[in-house]
């Protein structure tokens, strides 16, 4: 039953958000757009619930002439902003993501949305996109919170990401669509906000 009820309080509570935020995410808006001295707003294609293709929304962090199809980023990724780094670092970027909730292609609490040519890479057993939406938040998000901070780590970003980092949030967003419930999203909300501890990945584990 929760998920049709899911889809009503993702529509109540953006709605609700969307109005108390507008102000502020114009503000925001208006940094970016000095910031990258370019539209204030990044449309990039993902893949959603079926594997249907839509456009999500964030605040632009990078100027247009940084932009590549190297989605992995780090510390210090020389394609930032100074107030990029800033409104990913307090996931504000993130917030245009209500208006794709609001059109229902996502969920507050569901798996990241993934680039095309990831999700054909998911196996049978790791299959979760005829499950549940994608999600601005996620246990799998939560425990790699800390992944730019890895990934400065590393000499190939993308073949870590592909073989280590990836297939664990595969596997874990494949638990989260079997097992998601009203609690469990709520806690993933909880943990996202910092009302809640969390784990957080360890690559020495």
């Amino acid at each position: 039953m929760y998920r049709y009820l899911k889809r009503a309080l993702d529509f109540l509570f953006a709605s609700a958000l969307i109005i108390v935020s507008l102000p502020f995410q114009v503000t925001i808006f208006f940094g970016c757009v000095f910031s990258t001295r370019s539209n204030g707003i990044y449309r990039q294609k993902r893949i959603g619930m079926n594997n249907q293709e839509f456009i999500i929304y964030k605040f632009k962090s990078m100027k247009d002439k940084a932009q590549s199809n190297d989605f992995q980023t780090s510390i210090g990724d020389p394609r930032i902003t100074g107030f990029g780094k800033l409104i990913r670092r307090t996931k504000l970027d993130e917030l245009p993501q209500l208006f794709n909730i609001i059109r229902g292609q996502m969920s507050f609490v569901g798996p990241r949305p993934d680039v095309s040519g990831y999700a054909e890479k998911l196996s049978e057993n790791m299959y979760y996109l005829d499950k549940v939406k994608p999600g601005i938040t996620s246990p799998a998000s939560i425990f790699f919170r800390n992944e730019e901070i890895i990934l400065n780590r590393v000499g190939n970003k993308k073949h870590y990401n592909d073989n280590v980092i990836w297939p664990l949030k595969a596997k874990m967003n494949r638990e989260y669509a079997d097992t998601f419930s009203f609690l469990s999203d709520l806690i993933c909300l909880l943990q996202t906000i910092g009302f809640l501890k969390s784990r957080k990945f360890n690559p020495n584990e």
